[in-house]
């Protein structure tokens, strides 16, 4: 995923070169706290919320993308021979 096309998707174009700067790609992203993009200089209140919104709605694709793991399935009991008459 390309960050700085990401930021213009979601209305924080303005964003990138602070973004740039700093260091923040796909891997750095998903771990963006409140205090994050204030301590980045995102000075608009908005834009931080904007900000934290997209990024939780990044976190849900991720977590609903990933495949479903399977249970191990239980062994079956085996039966007993049957005794002979």
């Amino acid at each position: 995923m390309d960050i700085l096309v990401w930021l213009r998707s979601v209305g924080l174009g303005k964003n990138e070169a602070v973004f740039r700067e700093n260091d923040i790609d796909e891997t750095v992203l998903p771990s963006l706290t409140h205090e994050t993009p204030k301590d980045l200089g995102v000075t608009s209140v908005g834009h931080r919320l904007k900000l934290l919104e997209a990024i939780a709605a990044l976190r849900t694709e991720e977590t609903t993308s990933l495949p479903l793991l399977t249970r191990p399935q239980a062994p079956t009991p085996k039966t007993a021979p049957s005794a002979a008459t």
